[in-house]
């Protein structure tokens, strides 16, 4: 629906044309925590708020009109909620959650406004319907197959890819044709189509992010300047007259910890911890005692432990090279010594000393 007078819309489509521009430029700026990005993010923030108030008070969308009714000029500003998300996304000041619930909002008012227009593909329109039966679990991995995600993945990763060379193709289409009120439509259309696969994917994206923040412990509430500033003792309730350099505690102090009084209470349940000891005299022989480790085994009884262990061997050399004598009267034994010694002899006259070693000789 546009206005009769045209001044508004004039207004409007300079406010989104600065606000686009304020968006893109924070590619330019590679530091996304940095002060300039920050002051960027929200300039472009605040122009996008605006734009979503203009289109409001204008009511250029009505629920009642469909898609032919929206002239090819204004179907851009049906862009206006999902740029608002991803810039809320961008910010790294506010509180996390904060973001995302704010993200959130702003990409389920564009969705809304789409499917008020029945602007949706059949695949997103389930995909929005599936969202509303469950907003806080949606997820476009459903299932825990691990084949069913991985196609999934790489459906979604194709209709992407075909959705933006689509885009850029069309964007190259030669000035005289975008004129045309049929080409820019063409390419507002496709852009929309871009946009919505790609909230599906950061309303994805967001619910896992809160489920993430759900599970992180709270954090304790930072301490007070006032209490920083006191000392130490002061806060633990440690009198200052008691202070000393020693580094254990004194015995008062232990005492006074909870370390003296009954071992148990009337219900037998214990107080403090305690030792338990067989029999008086124990504690008796752990005090007066001598100074010195005591022998527990006797010399007797170490070699012999020595011995099981293999630490002691038995016989030597001695032994081993101790030779029998020859029995005479052993005709057969005494032949076979004189054996051995003839053969022995004629092995040395055969080989004499230092006939083996004649390859280095000088």
């Amino acid at each position: 629906m546009q206005s009769p007078s045209g001044e508004p819309h004039t207004s409007l489509r300079s406010v989104f044309v600065t606000a686009n521009n304020q968006r893109h430029k924070l590619d330019s700026i590679p530091d996304s925590s940095s002060a300039a990005y920050q002051e960027s993010l929200r300039s472009a923030s605040t122009a996008f708020h605006e734009c979503r108030q203009l289109t409001d008070r204008l009511a250029i969308f009505s629920p009642n009109e469909t898609e032919d009714d929206i002239s090819s000029g204004d179907l851009q500003y049906l862009l206006i909620n999902h740029f608002l998300g991803e810039l809320i996304l961008k910010d790294c000041i506010t509180d996390r959650k904060t973001v995302l619930q704010q993200a959130r909002a702003a990409y389920e008012r564009y969705l809304k406004i789409l499917d008020q227009y029945d602007m949706l593909s059949k695949v997103d329109s389930n995909l929005y319907q599936r969202y509303l039966s469950e907003r806080d679990d949606f997820s476009l991995l459903s299932t825990s197959d691990p084949t069913a995600r991985r196609n999934t993945k790489v459906t979604r990763y194709k209709q992407e890819q075909e959705l933006k060379l689509k885009l850029d193709y069309l964007a190259r289409v030669p000035l005289a044709l975008q004129n045309d009120d049929a080409a820019s439509r063409e390419i507002y259309l496709a852009e929309i189509q871009l946009c919505t696969h790609n909230t599906f994917h950061a309303l994805d994206i967001i619910n896992q992010e809160i489920k993430i923040i759900s599970l992180m412990p709270l954090a304790s509430p930072a301490p007070q300047p006032e209490e920083l500033a006191q000392d130490y003792r002061q806060r633990n309730g440690i009198p200052k007259d008691d202070y000393s350099d020693r580094l254990d505690p004194p015995i008062s102090q232990l005492l006074g910890n909870g370390k003296a009084g009954p071992l148990l209470s009337k219900d037998g349940k214990p107080l403090r911890p305690f030792t338990l000891l067989d029999s008086r005299q124990r504690l008796h022989d752990g005090v007066f005692k001598q100074d010195h480790a005591l022998p527990t085994m006797t010399m007797d009884e170490y070699l012999e432990e020595e011995r099981r262990r293999g630490g002691i061997i038995d016989g030597g050399s001695g032994q081993q090279d101790r030779t029998q004598p020859v029995d005479e009267d052993d005709l057969e034994k005494a032949d076979m010594e004189t054996m051995k010694a003839r053969e022995w002899d004629e092995y040395v006259e055969a080989n004499p000393k230092g006939s083996g070693n004649t390859l280095n000789r000088g």
